[in-house]
């Protein structure tokens, strides 16, 4: 579970309902049907408009990306492991890594390793694997620019929900309390609008597009340790370029020796 995601839906549910209840605004006041049929379904409407069946059929995918926890291999991790690799192949050659290739989990990885086991070069290893991150770097903006859409039409419907509310109470001027809670009901799917688009929405793309540039990064660190093996560069020498992936913190305490490798 990411706890980041829930905990920012939770709070900002209770930012509403607490602002609502400083206000002295009824909680019954949000249970407006013609606002939630004008926010909800239309947003809905106006994303299937937009996006092809082929990727609005990743939507349930893509909410499960964005309350699970990314599972990714640790910077550190890496680089302890390709120290290890490249002691392996300065000893033995690279043909030695055929068998650590095969027990690799990460199909990323496995694939670089296996191209550098067969002898290909440098520069064609780099071109596969930039490629393949570029193609999954598309397929992940394309996730994300279905929230960002939601996220910028769920406003603009909110302020048209307002607009039929107020239609609708200024069709009726002549019961004056009637007209005030018909004016008060028109601005709830402008608050629904606002509140979808800019608390979920719009941050959902974003958490999406974080999480893609880590797995990007994390993929980007596996291709220049395939090619420093490959290029016979030292343990350390492996290790002092990797490091550049890693926070400056992080980086400062591996340099000095003193971070600390989980198990």
């Amino acid at each position: 579970m990411d706890k980041a995601s829930l905990i920012g839906v939770l709070l900002g549910v209770i930012a509403i309902a607490l602002g609502m209840f400083f206000k002295g605004v009824a909680f019954s006041a949000l249970i407006n049907p013609a606002a939630i049929m004008i926010i909800m379904v239309g947003t809905v409407a106006a994303v299937v408009t937009a996006f092809p069946m082929s990727e609005l059929k990743k939507v349930p995918q893509l909410f499960k990306i964005l309350f699970t926890e990314q599972q990714l291999t640790k910077p550190e991790e890496l680089i302890k492991t390709f120290s290890e690799w490249a002691v392996i192949a300065r000893k033995e050659g690279l043909l030695a890594l055929e068998s650590i290739a095969d027990q690799i989990d990460n199909q990323f990885l496995k694939n670089g390793l296996n191209l550098a086991v067969e002898g290909q070069s440098a520069d064609y290893i780099r071109d596969i694997l930039t490629e393949e991150i570029e193609a999954m770097e598309e397929r992940h903006r394309g996730g994300a620019a279905i929230f960002t859409q939601a996220g910028t039409y769920a406003p603009t419907l909110g302020v048209l929900g307002a607009v039929l509310g107020l239609i609708a109470a200024l069709g009726n001027m002549s019961d004056i309390e009637a007209l005030g809670h018909a004016i008060s009901a028109a601005f709830i799917a402008t608050m629904l609008g606002i509140y979808t688009g800019y608390v979920l929405w719009h941050p959902f793309a974003n958490k999406l597009k974080r999480k893609s540039q880590q797995e990007v990064r994390i993929k980007e660190m596996m291709i220049e340790g395939i090619l420093s093996i490959i290029e016979g560069e030292a343990p350390r020498i492996i290790e002092q370029k990797l490091t550049s992936y890693l926070p400056a913190d992080d980086r400062k305490k591996w340099l000095e020796g003193e971070v600390k490798q989980d198990g």
